[in-house]
């Protein structure tokens, strides 16, 4: 497939900020997978770009004097096809994706989760079918900074939950997991385009998993970054002194351009 994606951030303050700085991933690399055709990302400010510890590709832009509103806008054109396992374990010692964060902090229920979701049929998609089950797609009822075991005792959530407790689950288990985000092209217009899934190490390679939508991720989806959790792989995350209270407001647009 070859999917056109548009995607703008706008950030609005009550007040001048005095200056700002934005941590973003949000240009896609090539991979088995993927073949990025086009991109291109439109900013305020110039920014530096890198790789970081995870392999991901980000930029960091600095807003210097008063502002009080960012826009961003990232767009371009990928070609995906099937997303098969993959062998390469990646920057970092595999190992690294046993560890717990404060959004994938083990618990009791976690655990109960895990080890119920470990029974008969595939792993993955029993695990992934008791995460549903626990808790169903509702937006709304959490914030990106909820962790794996609020959005599990509340019994809602959206991809980022779901994913953030999938991957606590499978670490439970024993196995490494990390947080993958990107973009959906899909009907349902409940599910936002910006997306998250979950990679998990098994048979020394990574399987994909979409939680959200019960299946193995697809041509239809695009990566952008992965990492331990959410916090690691978020498309923007940024600081900023003065501003007041913030607005902010985002919108994905996929398209398909040509299967």
């Amino acid at each position: 497939m070859r999917l056109s994606i548009r995607h703008v951030t706008h950030y609005h303050y009550a007040e001048p900020a005095l200056r700002s700085a934005q941590l973003l991933r949000l240009t896609p690399a090539d991979d088995p997978c993927q073949t990025v055709r086009h991109w291109h990302l439109d900013l305020p400010a110039a920014a530096s770009s890198g790789l970081d510890g995870y392999g991901n590709r980000y930029h960091l832009m600095m807003l210097e004097g008063t502002h009080d509103s960012i826009r961003l806008l990232a767009s371009g054109e990928v070609e995906t096809q099937a997303r098969t396992p993959c062998p390469l374990p990646g920057a970092l010692d595999i190992r690294v994706f046993l560890r717990h964060t404060a959004l994938t902090a083990a618990s009791a229920a976690l655990t109960e989760l895990a080890h119920a979701g470990a029974g008969a049929g595939t792993l993955l998609e029993q695990l992934g079918r008791k995460v549903l089950e626990a808790m169903p797609y509702t937006p709304g009822a959490t914030q990106v900074h909820t962790p794996a075991d609020q959005a599990l005792a509340l019994g809602a959530g959206v991809c980022q939950d779901h994913t953030q407790v999938f991957i606590t689950a499978c670490r439970i288990l024993g196995l490494p997991a990390r947080y993958v985000s990107g973009y959906l092209l899909n009907e349902n217009e409940e599910h936002a385009a910006s997306h998250a899934w979950a990679e998990v190490w098994l048979d020394h390679a990574w399987y994909g998993f979409d939680v959200s939508n019960a299946r193995p991720p697809d041509a239809h989806h695009l990566k952008l970054a992965c990492g331990l959790d959410y916090l690691d792989a978020c498309p923007v995350r940024g600081v900023r002194l003065g501003g007041g209270q913030e607005i902010h407001s985002t919108r994905a647009d996929v398209q398909l351009i040509e299967s």
